[in-house]
């Protein structure tokens, strides 16, 4: 079984995960819709 240092050092790096995707997301969703506009017109 894992440690409950482990645990919190697992928890830590999920939320940075998380944390990272909520701003890539957005940030990718606009670039692809200018690249989509520009293709577009």
């Amino acid at each position: 079984m894992t440690s409950a240092n482990e645990m919190k050092e697992h928890e830590g790096t999920y939320d940075s995960f998380i944390g990272l995707l909520k701003v890539t997301v957005p940030v990718l969703i606009v670039i692809v819709a200018l690249v989509v506009l520009a293709i577009a017109s």
